[in-house]
């Protein structure tokens, strides 16, 4: 599979080899009160951090065990990987899913979503009670994919689970209650409306047009 060049979130993703936790592309406050300055950077400094650190300690894991040609740990390592992977680019994804005061749908991706939902408007609707309908803790997913060409909308629970494989994500909302809980206790419908009001759709357009110069072959 030919890959699009990599988009702006995972510019500083890795660096020097490691993965590395990139900066947030807007101040820690700039999102309230939709999402207060706490809350974000708890999540940031705190839970994405961890997904980094895992990521690449694995990595380190998986490098021993190769010099030590010892692959007894091999499943919960490949575990790991794609646990703290999943867990990393996501949220990669999730920063840049949002903006102040949000945005309105580009033309771009408007006419995709007329074609693959009916209209923009339901593929909102689509995405949010996708959002809120997660089982446990997990992610909505707004993705092409390039094998039809269209525009999908997954439920993705722990991170690695229930993926299409060759989708590229468009726009992502976190659901796990980390990411809402201190502001919004346990009302997890409360987080994603809010969500939906500064949700990136300028950044879900970015993606899709990266996401239109994939070419599969089979």
């Amino acid at each position: 599979m030919k890959t699009a060049s990599a988009s702006v979130p995972m510019i500083d993703a890795f660096k020097d080899g490691k993965y590395a936790l990139p900066a947030l592309p807007y101040d820690y406050k700039a999102l309230e009160p939709v999402y207060e300055e706490r809350t974000v950077r708890i999540h940031h400094t705190k839970h994405h951090s961890s997904y980094v650190k895992g990521l690449n300690d694995t990595l380190e894991k998986l490098n021993a065990a190769r010099i030590a040609g010892d692959f007894g740990g091999i499943k919960a390592l490949s575990r790991d990987l794609a646990f703290y992977g999943s867990g990393h680019i996501l949220h990669c994804l999730f920063w840049h899913s949002m903006k102040p005061g949000g945005s309105k749908v580009p033309d771009v991706i408007a006419k995709q979503l007329d074609v693959d939902f009916g209209s923009a408007e339901a593929a909102k609707s689509q995405f949010a009670a996708a959002a809120k309908a997660v089982e446990a803790s997990g992610w909505a997913i707004l993705a092409y994919e390039p094998f039809a060409g269209k525009i999908i909308i997954l439920q993705c629970e722990k991170h690695q689970n229930l993926t299409i494989w060759g989708i590229y994500p468009l726009l992502v909302c976190d659901v796990w209650e980390h990411a809402y809980y201190l502001q919004y206790a346990n009302d997890r419908s409360g987080w994603v409306d809010n969500f939906m009001n500064i949700a990136s759709w300028d950044f879900a357009a970015s993606q899709f047009d990266l996401a239109k110069k994939i070419n599969i072959g089979i």
